[in-house]
């Protein structure tokens, strides 16, 4: 085991101080390594504390770049820090915070070409991503490697937190054997996150991989920890152990997922639902007759609109199709046209058949239109 400097025992004397940790759990924790998938909003905190706390080696998986809209929960970064790696970015943060420890970084997406390769190097992987599909592929990989998945999640005023595939205990797909169906359960960017909630939920899973790393406490295999933010209250729920499957390979996890495209059943009629940006501003220059729907809700609308856009929340959708035409154009959007989409095929199972999604949604015609208009 390796033996802790002199300036290593001043940095963490209020661990050493902890009967359950001491010296002899310092060493091992200096020992230790975890990989960190996600450097958002889960991510950053972990990162944080899994340093300051003296992990010897950490990996960092992210290949995404910095914007702006993360900065509001992403504390990793500032301002200056848009456009660039976040993988790179929060390596030398968390450097700064601790030299003593080495970190590794995987600028890559994650995928069932590479996480086998990737997992085996580590002693614990944290799941801090925003997805279904890279949900499921670091569980089965972890099932796969052996490795303990210490797992959570954020959405809007609520956090998830589990440890999974420990010692023999539940993994994600005892908890989740499917996924929801595609746009079902929308995204952070669909849906928002208060920015304080990743930070809770982040320190509670640093505290289970500590926990686990050192096995020490009551870790939290085989229970769902949820931490309603608006409430301020914890609840728990048992996640028993399934044995009604079997995980024996890594799998296409987007289509498993539902979200990625059937080659085989792509036609013409496809790119006939949809009209990109250009078109519909060609469409509303040439003074034509036809409605233009938004299926986002009314705080989204205030944030930003595309004009005489007619307002139609998603979930109230059906019970105005009665006052629209069969016969007339519809173009319908939402903020990145998942939610479109689905407007789109509502009206088509009541037979209507000029109606077009709009793709990219209100976040192409800013990108590519109106540039004033703010993104969210």
């Amino acid at each position: 085991m390796t033996k802790l400097t002199n300036e290593e025992i001043n940095r963490y004397s209020r661990h050493l101080i902890l009967p359950e940790v001491g010296p002899k759990g310092q060493e091992k924790l200096k020992d230790s390594s975890v990989l960190v998938i996600g450097a958002g909003g889960l991510g950053c905190p972990l990162l944080l504390y899994l340093a300051a706390a003296g992990v010897g080696r950490i990996g960092i998986v992210d290949f995404d770049t910095v914007d702006i809209s993360n900065l509001q929960r992403q504390i990793l970064y500032t301002t200056q820090d848009v456009g660039k790696s976040k993988a790179e970015v929060a390596k030398q943060r968390i450097l700064g915070l601790n030299p003593h420890i080495q970190v590794d970084v995987h600028n890559v997406a994650l995928s069932s070409d590479n996480a086998l390769d990737l997992f085996k190097n580590y002693d614990v992987v944290a799941d801090g991503t925003d997805n279904f599909a890279t949900r499921y592929l670091v569980n089965d990989a972890c099932v796969l490697t052996g490795k303990p998945n210490v797992y959570g999640s954020i959405f809007r005023f609520e956090g998830q937190v589990s440890v999974f595939n420990y010692e023999g205990g539940p993994n994600y797909r005892c908890l989740y054997s499917e996924p929801p169906p595609p746009g079902l359960v929308p995204s952070c960017a669909e849906g928002g996150v208060l920015g304080v909630l990743p930070g809770v939920v982040a320190s509670l899973q640093s505290t289970e991989v500590i926990k686990v790393l050192l096995k020490i406490g009551d870790v939290a295999s085989g229970r769902l920890i949820i931490y309603d933010a608006l409430k301020m209250a914890f609840r728990q729920l048992k996640v028993k152990k399934r044995t009604d499957y079997s995980i024996d390979k890594l799998i296409d996890y987007e289509q498993f997922c539902g979200i990625a495209p059937d080659t085989d059943s792509l036609d013409e009629d496809k790119s006939a639902d949809e009209i990109s940006v250009d078109d519909l501003k060609s469409l509303i220059d040439s003074d034509q007759s036809f409605r233009l729907i938004d299926v986002r809700e009314p705080f989204e609308h205030e944030i930003c609109y595309i004009e005489n856009a007619e307002l139609i929340p998603l979930g109230d959708f059906e019970n105005h199709i009665s006052k629209f035409d069969p016969n007339e154009k519809i173009v319908i959007h939402c903020k990145s046209g998942v939610r479109s989409a689905k407007a789109v095929q509502i009206l088509k199972d009541h037979e209507f058949s000029n109606v077009m999604n709009l793709d990219g949604g209100i976040l192409e015609w800013a990108d590519k239109i109106d540039q004033s208009m703010p993104v969210y």
